[in-house]
């Protein structure tokens, strides 16, 4: 018997507790409330280009693996300079030197040596990403390469964004209000999370050296994909 009593009310506190778990804590239920949740974003053409790549040399001697990595950095500084730009308009993100092994073999065999490094460019004139998307392609120490756009201020566009949430959330909220008899009083809470969008293309490696010359690149006459930040508010207001 006392075994039963104690199931019995252990499954009590069970069927109690349970609908406490999905409950908010943060804001609770209040009367003369009204609470909503609205999506707000905003879009912008892109004013900034991010081309990234790495090179990475490898050679049985580190001496070798250095001085192919050098000469493609150099050819990197040189396809710089042929747009118009400075060594200094490329940021170095990593620089490594990791010693290659054959796993294949028992004693784990020492193969040669890599060097690799990160590396980074802004571009404000868009005219300039498809000449050197296309030299990168060219060079054959160059790998994962990609073009993403962005806004040099992003925290101006999220503040918009964000904006544009609360005045739809105000509206809904100003909407119940009405439909309710009352009118929407002040706003005593509110919850918001900003998420971005940002355009990323892949640079693709020339099959042909020398083919995409008589071409133009890929990007060439295509405008840059907008920029979206989106915004999500979960707002509470007071009625009167």
């Amino acid at each position: 018997m006392t075994r039963y009593l104690s199931a019995l009310l252990f499954g009590c506190l069970v069927c109690f507790s349970v609908p406490l778990l999905g409950q908010d804590k943060t804001v609770m239920p209040q009367a003369n409330t009204v609470r909503v949740g609205a999506d707000g974003k905003f879009e912008s053409d892109p004013d900034t280009a991010l081309v990234q790549f790495n090179i990475s040399a490898q050679e049985e001697k580190l001496q070798d693996a250095n001085e192919r990595a050098a000469r493609a950095a150099e050819q990197v500084r040189q396809l710089l300079r042929n747009n118009g730009l400075g060594p200094k308009d490329a940021q170095v993100g990593r620089f490594s030197v990791d010693p290659v092994y054959d796993y294949k073999n028992p004693k784990r065999k020492l193969v040669g040596y890599r060097v690799s490094t990160d590396i980074s460019i802004k571009l404000k004139d868009f005219a300039k990403v498809g000449p050197i998307a296309e030299g990168l392609a060219n060079m054959d120490v160059t790998a994962d390469q990609s073009i993403s756009y962005t806004l040099e201020n992003i925290d101006a566009a999220k503040v918009k964004a964000v904006e544009d949430a609360v005045r739809r959330a105000q509206d809904e909220a100003a909407a119940v209000a009405r439909a309710a008899g009352r009118s929407l009083g002040e706003l005593s809470y509110a919850a918001v999370d900003v998420s971005e969008r940002l355009p990323v293309l892949p640079m693709m490696r020339a099959q042909v050296a020398g083919a995409a010359a008589a071409a133009p690149p890929p990007t060439a006459e295509f405008g840059a994909q907008k920029i979206t930040v989106n915004a999500h508010v979960d707002a509470l207001y007071t009625m009167k």
